[in-house]
């Protein structure tokens, strides 16, 4: 996980969609890039708080996670609330995906860190 420097303030991090994707897609590939990370499996809990959260999306659609300390991550469908995840060690582990110094794209962390 990176370090606590990110994880101390608010952000949020948008994702506009290319193609159409079933939200049951985007919550198993978020798990299994989790996994990777965690170097574990994810308790049955967080599988199913992301099952749950994420809706079919189609192209041009944004998702916009939001990561509030101590409380977090809210997430928004194109502006409108879709979920929470309140489990802290999950809501980092999701944006880790992306945020990670092991992250399956390096180059688009250091965009996104600037």
């Amino acid at each position: 996980m990176i370090s606590c420097f990110l994880y101390g303030q608010p952000f949020a991090l948008r994702l506009t969609y290319a193609r159409n994707i079933k939200g049951q897609d985007i919550a198993k590939r978020s798990e299994k890039e989790m996994v990777r990370l965690m170097g574990r499996d994810l308790p049955q809990g967080w599988r199913n708080a992301l099952q749950r959260l994420f809706p079919d999306v189609a192209v041009g659609d944004d998702i916009t996670g939001v990561y509030l300390p101590q409380q977090g991550a809210r997430f928004y469908l194109n502006g409108r609330p879709i979920g929470m995840l309140e489990d802290l060690e999950l809501a980092r582990g999701f944006f880790d995906i992306w945020l990670s110094e092991r992250t399956r794209e390096p180059s688009l962390r250091a965009s996104l860190l600037g």
